[in-house]
């Protein structure tokens, strides 16, 4: 779907021009004007042209640090006038956004807790409708499509026309390294349904370390995302939250400096030539794989008729835990990814369950 009066991201008059990738960068959360001003002129000097704080930051638990609040605001004014950079915040709620349309907050963004409250995202948007002000919406807690997809719609029917999206990660039973899964295929998804819409990745929350950062970073501008959310802090160590995650100011520069940003296509011939063979291919694999497809939901309505001719239960367990046994094996003895070969299979068999009723 397209957006409707949508600004392109290289409109939004936030980001150096020519810079790539988009990088939002600064501390989890503003700790004091001390920090916030030597957290920007630092960035300011590696070319950072929108500088990020948290102010009012939502805690698991009471009792925690949970931002400074308001006076914050104040901090990052000064941060714009003594450095020229953009400055961005979290909202989770309308008092939040009217504060910040008072303040001069140049971006705000919509955090992963809230975007999971349609009731909380409303208030927002009713808030910010009649503005100009760019919005990036970080998913969702859970890997749910659909709650993400509908806090854009509700910025886009406020009259929002800068919106971006930004992926950092998901709770999962999955064992991960990371603080949050990344699964990766949800930037697909949204793309997929939202393509006019930029998409951000927020590396240092997807890693909860900053061992992970490069690495998550790097597979982001090669997964196709425009920019980057990164949290720097002037001194990680002694940062009031999210400590681990944080990079210095040189770490950051290192990162940036490291990173390389692939470009959509080539005019080279030979690449044009060899893409187009390829995809070919996989056209021609694709439409015999739908073929197979075919073929196989009408023996599974086959092995339904037969089943209830007989009297006997569709779901069959254990005849399926053995067979997903055997693919396991037969995946890993070709050199596919197991997870997938399940994930896939997982999908085909619920769709024989069904054609079995």
């Amino acid at each position: 779907m397209g957006v409707a009066g949508f600004v392109p991201v290289t409109d939004w008059g936030l980001f150096p021009e020519g810079d790539r990738p988009f990088v939002v960068a600064g501390p989890c959360s503003a700790e004091s004007r001390q920090q916030v001003l030597e957290a920007a002129s630092a960035l300011r000097d590696a070319g950072v042209g929108v500088f990020r704080a948290g102010i009012w930051k939502p805690r698991t638990h009471p009792g925690g640090f949970e931002g400074v609040g308001h006076d914050g605001l104040a901090w990052l004014a000064d941060a714009h006038r003594q450095t020229g950079m953009k400055i961005c915040t979290e909202v989770g709620s309308a008092d939040h956004v009217r504060a910040c349309l008072d303040a001069g907050v140049d971006m705000l963004w919509i955090g992963a807790r809230t975007t999971a409250n349609p009731f909380q995202v409303q208030e927002i948007c009713d808030a910010l409708r009649g503005s100009n002000l760019p919005v990036l919406v970080k998913n969702p807690v859970s890997p749910d499509l659909d709650l993400w997809i509908g806090a854009v719609e509700r910025l886009m029917d406020a009259g929002i026309g800068k919106i971006g999206v930004v992926l950092r990660g998901f709770t999962t039973l999955d064992k991960t390294p990371y603080r949050n899964a990344p699964v990766w295929e949800m930037s697909t998804r949204i793309r997929t349904r939202l393509k006019d819409v930029p998409l951000f990745v927020d590396p240092s929350h997807m890693a909860g370390a900053v061992t992970y950062i490069k690495e998550l970073s790097q597979r982001a501008l090669d997964l196709g995302a425009c920019g980057l959310m990164i949290e720097v802090h002037p001194n990680p160590e002694k940062a009031l939250s999210d400590a681990r995650q944080q990079l210095s100011p040189s770490q950051f520069a290192a990162l940036k400096a490291s990173l390389r940003v692939r470009t959509n296509t080539s005019s080279d011939g030979e690449y044009l030539r060899s893409m187009e063979e390829l995809r070919s291919s996989i056209d021609d694999i694709d439409s015999r794989l739908l073929s197979l497809l075919e073929e196989r939901m009408r023996v599974s309505r086959s092995i339904g008729a037969l089943k209830k001719e007989h009297g006997i239960s569709i779901l069959q367990t254990g005849r399926w835990e053995s067979v997903m046994e055997a693919l396991r094996k037969d995946a890993e003895s070709i050199g596919l990814d197991k997870k997938m070969v399940e994930e896939i299979f997982s999908v085909i068999h619920d769709y024989s369950v069904k054609a079995q009723e």
